[in-house]
């Protein structure tokens, strides 16, 4: 009998939600994820070690500050792992720039650059970029020059409208810190999987993309458990830590389909405008609180990041 890991790359794409080499060595996804806190894990990885030494050494050769290098080493990561998958590996745009559309789409067009100049080209990155108004319209400004955008710290129908009106290539709704809110709110220790806040919400959101033909991929995030990610196997991607890939490997019990373009059930389509989108995260504690939190966590870590390296220099 095939595993449930085996089962679920049948008919959702695997992405390792992990920076680390060894990682994605092991597991084989088609794309991986990176965000700071992942890099922070990666200056811990012997299969690291060599890669991080050696890019800390050139920056110092190039004169470049602590905050330099650190640009430079996470696309320096992000190339390495390029070579280990098919597909794509994604590259956050700094937390702090949020709230910029402009210093967002600059910052992205220097990681494409420092890509290519690896000889990683564009069509191998996904450019992450939080799902503010602002992280969208950068989004959108990039996708037209043919740059593919991840909007991530994805919380709300409202964010997952306007990233579809702006042409986004995927999306990542966090299902498991909607469930963390949702669990403290309402004081509860655990959530049967239809009934989980985090599974409900992308799937209302893969059917409002597929009633209304939309392309942007979602990529269901941010899992506490394999009950959750069973709940939601034939979602587009699924980003799924090391310690979950592991567990599904070794579950040989039988995977059913939830998710399918056949059972959309043709929801309407709704334009989204910005005071819209505003009113609607306003309206949602969640979404506004999980929000903010993903980006002041995101920038705690990059800045933990530019410690360490300034440290080694």
């Amino acid at each position: 009998m095939t595993n449930v890991l085996d089962q679920l790359r049948t008919m959702t794409t695997v992405v390792a939600d992990t920076g680390e080499v060894a990682a994605v060595k092991t597991y084989k996804p088609v794309d991986c994820t990176t965000n700071p806190s992942l890099v922070l894990k990666t200056l811990e990885d012997p299969a690291s070690e060599e890669l991080v030494k050696r890019e800390i050494e050139a920056g110092k050769s190039a004169g470049l500050n602590a905050e330099q290098v650190t640009e430079v080493l996470t696309v320096a990561v992000g190339a390495e792992l390029a070579a280990l998958v098919p597909g794509r590996v994604s590259t956050e745009v700094d937390a702090c720039l949020s709230f910029d559309t402009d210093a967002s789409v600059t910052r992205a067009r220097a990681i494409i650059a420092e890509y290519a100049k690896r000889g990683v080209g564009k069509e191998k990155i996904l450019i992450k970029l939080a799902a503010t108004w602002e992280g969208i319209r950068a989004a959108e400004i990039l996708q037209d020059e043919g740059i593919d955008c991840n909007l991530t710290l994805l919380f709300s129908m409202a964010q997952a409208v306007a990233c579809a009106d702006a042409k986004s290539f995927l999306i990542s709704p966090f299902v498991g810190r909607i469930t963390d809110w949702y669990k403290k709110a309402e004081g509860r220790d655990s959530y049967a999987p239809d009934e989980d806040p985090g599974v409900k919400s992308v799937r209302a959101i893969y059917d409002y993309y597929k009633s209304n033909g939309i392309k942007t991929v979602v990529m269901g995030a941010s899992f506490r458990s394999s009950d959750q990610i069973k709940a939601l196997a034939g979602c587009d991607n699924l980003t799924i830590a090391p310690s979950l890939l592991d567990e599904m490997a070794k579950d040989t019990s039988t995977l059913t389909r939830v998710l399918s373009p056949e059972n959309a059930s043709g929801v309407a389509p709704v334009k989204m405008t910005e005071a819209l989108f505003r009113w609607e995260m306003n309206a949602d504690p969640m979404a506004t609180e999980k929000l903010a939190e993903g980006i002041r966590n995101f920038d705690a870590d990059h800045k933990k990041l530019i410690r360490i390296i300034a440290a080694r220099m």
